[in-house]
């Protein structure tokens, strides 16, 4: 009778391990450049056909470490970096300017494997904050730094450092000189135009427009990861920090539920702690990935006068990108080689 039941047991187990292997085939990059005011009619050509080649080169980047079994972590920092080196995004080469005329870039990654996660906030001369962030996870026993600290530690720590002139591009600072124009006491979002809109929080949205960068990916272990990189607002003053940096805010990833990269007017983002509550909403109510991101989206940080978007992977490889404004840069890449750019809603 004991040999029997040892013998089941051994079946049992042997054959519950044996149906489990990890999905190697299944592993998908999703990227997003910013939600806002991004109309075509708006849109030269010219312009449409970069966009659309920067965040093509930022999927080829990623996608290229996923196909040989690299880790998520190393996808989404490889693709959130080819954006910081754009011009066109808001992070990077791309950060717009403070008040001060300053370019302060805040970035944050998270590991979904370990919960692990780093970030920095205000930083000046690093080259790829993105980068900086991976590095406070990895070399450090932080999950942030933020300004002259984070430089410092950044240096230490081999990254690139440049000139805060590296950072300047002719049209951002054309933004800046608008915003002053348009109201010198408040902080204007990015690419501002001429339509308003204020939200709770006080503030004349100028611009639906947020230039904050991101990605998620699953890779062919199964592990997710989430990493957004930002210049922040316009015109921004007090050393103002959004939510881009904030683990559970802006960035967010968990292997048993999901990776999410946000992109939206900060302050509402915070003060809902959108990332993990999409999280959350899966964990707990078990929501699909796509009603929990539009939960959050299209329902409660519109209900309290903000918006944006968000680009959210869960861990079967489900992906859903809702945002609720005119626009958002966006795109994807799986397994089997296909890749998909958006700009415009659908």
């Amino acid at each position: 009778m004991k040999r029997c039941t040892g013998l089941l047991l051994f079946l049992f187990f042997g054959l519950k391990l044996w149906a489990a292997p990890a999905d190697t085939t299944k592993y998908v990059l999703v990227i997003h450049g910013g939600a806002g005011t991004i109309l075509k009619s708006q849109m030269t050509p010219e312009r449409e056909k970069a966009y659309i080649k920067a965040l093509e080169a930022a999927l080829q980047a990623g996608y290229a470490i996923l196909k040989k079994g690299g880790s998520s972590l190393d996808a989404v920092e490889a693709a959130v970096r080819v954006m910081e080196d754009s011009p066109l995004f808001n992070a990077g080469k791309g950060a717009v300017f403070t008040n001060e005329g300053r370019n302060e870039m805040d970035a944050a990654i998270m590991n979904g494997k370990t919960l692990e996660a780093g970030a920095v906030a205000g930083v000046t001369t690093i080259r790829n904050p993105i980068t900086a962030a991976r590095a406070v996870m990895e070399k450090s026993q932080h999950v942030m730094m933020m300004g002259p600290g984070a430089e410092k530690f950044a240096q230490q720590a081999g990254l690139e450092i440049v000139a805060p002139s590296y950072f300047y591009t002719e049209d951002r600072w054309r933004g800046l000189q608008r915003a002053k124009a348009q109201d010198s006491l408040k902080a204007q979002l990015d690419h501002a135009d001429t339509s308003k809109r204020t939200g709770r929080l006080g503030i004349e949205n100028h611009d639906y427009k947020f230039g904050t960068v991101g990605a998620v990916a699953l890779d062919r272990s199964g592990n997710l990861a989430a990493a957004t990189s930002t210049g922040g607002m316009t015109n921004k003053k007090f050393g103002r920090v959004g939510d881009a940096p904030i683990i559970g805010a802006g960035t967010y990833a968990n292997n048993e539920t999901c990776a999410i990269s946000c992109t939206g007017w900060g302050e509402y983002f915070i003060r809902l702690s959108v990332a993990k509550t999409v999280s959350d909403l899966i964990e707990y109510r078990s929501l699909d990935i796509k009603s929990a991101a539009d939960e959050l989206i299209m329902k409660k940080v519109p209900a309290l006068g903000g918006d944006g978007g968000l680009i959210a992977l869960d861990k079967n490889g489900h992906m859903a990108w809702p945002f609720n404004t005119a626009g958002m840069y966006r795109g994807s890449v799986t397994a089997d080689g296909k890749v998909a750019v958006r700009i415009y809603k659908e």
